[in-house]
């Protein structure tokens, strides 16, 4: 998994008595009601990985998230299904229901393989020089005023054209290294958004695919977006990279939506 500090806060969902059932702390919200889907997304991924030591999958290399409706903050629970247990490849669903309810909220399907070392002749790995993303300054997100919300779980940086992610907490103890990298993944439709503050622009899903395991905290994502106004929609799309390289991409479905209109004090 990426390295968070030792001795660090407690995780964004808490485990209740029964199992797969959560509590999200307010580090899971969004900016704008319910859960944020990048924390959803990893919570959902990361009991995937989690059973993956115990099953034998080996390491998750794709997530994809589909996020049904908005996912409150209230205690939840989640079921896995097993989709495919092969000799190298296993795919994964797992859903995610508010504990007292029956309609889903978000569901992701993960793809599993068990490495093997393969020469290729011809094909060596890049090696780029290493990238130190504390070299460039801190971000915030004003998104969110007078309460904690995900974007505080993290520490953000910005420099080369490369937006830098350091989680600050785990997801769940035991979370992997692909449910790590969905949270920052999850920014990437807003940070290469065309125009800022004139539309919200939630994506109904995400996707990430690695081709290697992150090495260390810093999670990076150089970001691209297009927009249609005409049809209200877009996508966002990335490439992810650690200090020492590309690891994976990223992408997303965009549906452009007015803001909200703020709220009128009472007289």
């Amino acid at each position: 998994m990426t390295e968070i500090e030792e001795n660090s806060p407690l995780p964004i969902f808490e485990p209740l008595e029964l199992p797969h059932h959560w509590r999200p702390s307010p580090l899971a919200a969004g900016p704008f009601g319910g859960l944020q889907g990048g924390a959803v997304a990893s919570l959902l991924t990361a009991e995937v990985e989690a059973l993956a030591e115990v099953r034998s999958w080996g390491t998750a290399i794709s997530s994809a998230a589909w996020f049904l409706r908005p996912t409150p903050m209230a205690d939840l629970r989640s079921e896995i299904a097993v989709v495919s247990e092969g000799g190298r490849v296993s795919v994964i669903d797992n859903t995610l229901w508010p504990a007292n309810e029956d309609a889903p909220c978000a569901t992701v399907r993960v793809t599993l393989s068990r490495e093997r070392s393969i020469d290729i002749p011809g094909l060596a790995e890049a090696r780029p020089a290493r990238a130190d993303p504390t070299q460039y300054p801190l971000r915030t997100l004003h998104l969110v005023q007078g309460r904690k919300w995900f974007m505080d779980a993290m520490e953000a940086r910005l420099g080369d054209g490369v937006a830098w992610f350091r989680m600050h907490h785990h997801i769940i103890e035991g979370a992997g290294p692909l449910s790590s990298i969905l949270g920052p993944a999850d920014w990437t439709h807003g940070i290469g958004r065309p125009l800022q503050n004139v539309v919200a622009d939630p994506n109904p899903n995400l996707t990430v695919q690695l081709f290697r395991r992150p090495r260390g905290a810093w999670v990076g994502v150089r970001a691209e977006a297009r927009w249609r106004p005409k049809t209200g929609l877009g996508v966002g799309s990335g490439t992810l990279w650690d200090v020492e390289g590309e690891i994976g991409r990223v992408s997303m479905s965009v549906v452009l939506v007015p803001l909200p209109k703020p709220a009128v004090a009472a007289g």
